[in-house]
């Protein structure tokens, strides 16, 4: 018979705050921008120095020279030949999944128009109905080998760091969400599943900010700064 242990409530900081971007350090290239869309599916690539798009599947490929942008009403715009793109700033779905994207992006290519999303990942509106695997706990990359998951519902949550299940209520007032009390099984795993698991339930044993970076990621930093990092399952 598999036993359950209750935590103790979890306090957490919380739910979606403005999506933030690493500083760029002097003389450091510019990342490049990327977006993308579907039905047919094309990825549109810009640097500095190129314009590189790849569309109908991978099938129509497009790579010139970047001519620089204009400026258009809300946004920016590259004439490159075969290829224009318009860029207006605004959340935008990909219409594929529920992952929301910094702007709209309209590409003209070959004569074609298509739409889609492009620039930095913007946080979920609400935790409910989101779903993360782990990156790293503690600083230390989580072991292949062991599945992890972290969801919200309603007003539930659930998950595993590696080795036992958990779950249990939650709920978000102002920029707080309190977790608990939460429900673990109680099963020994060898090797990195306990460790990470352990490092995890010690993270949240205090508040824990949560940081949402552009890249899609999940941040939660507890008082003492150890850290979890989460990637949203889309």
């Amino acid at each position: 018979m598999i036993r359950y242990a209750q935590l103790l409530a979890l306090p957490l900081l919380a739910a979606c705050m403005p999506a933030d971007a690493p500083p760029q350090s002097p003389g450091e290239t510019p990342a490049a921008y990327m977006a993308l869309g579907t039905e047919p599916g094309w990825t549109l690539e810009i640097t500095p120095d190129r314009l590189n798009y790849d569309g109908d599947y991978g099938t129509t490929k497009i790579f010139t020279a970047n001519p620089g942008a204009t400026t258009i009403s809300g946004g920016r715009r590259y004439a490159a030949g075969r290829l224009s793109v318009e860029i207006v700033a605004g959340p935008c779905s990909d219409g594929m999944s529920d992952r929301r994207y910094a702007d709209t992006v309209r590409v003209v290519a070959d004569g074609r128009t298509l739409t889609g999303c492009g620039g930095g990942i913007l946080p979920p509106d609400t935790l409910a109905g989101s779903n993360w695997t782990f990156v790293s706990i503690a600083g230390t990359p989580v072991a292949a080998d062991r599945p992890t998951s972290l969801a919200f519902e309603a007003d539930r949550l659930s998950g595993s760091a590696g080795c036992n299940r958990f779950s249990g209520g939650y709920s978000v007032t102002d920029d707080t969400l309190t977790a608990g009390p939460l429900m673990a099984t109680q099963m020994a795993c060898p090797g990195a599943g306990m460790t990470q698991e352990s490092a995890f339930f010690t993270l949240m044993r205090g508040p824990v900010t949560m940081r949402f970076p552009t890249d899609g990621t999940q941040v939660l930093t507890s008082e003492s700064g150890q850290t979890a990092v989460l990637k949203r399952v889309i």
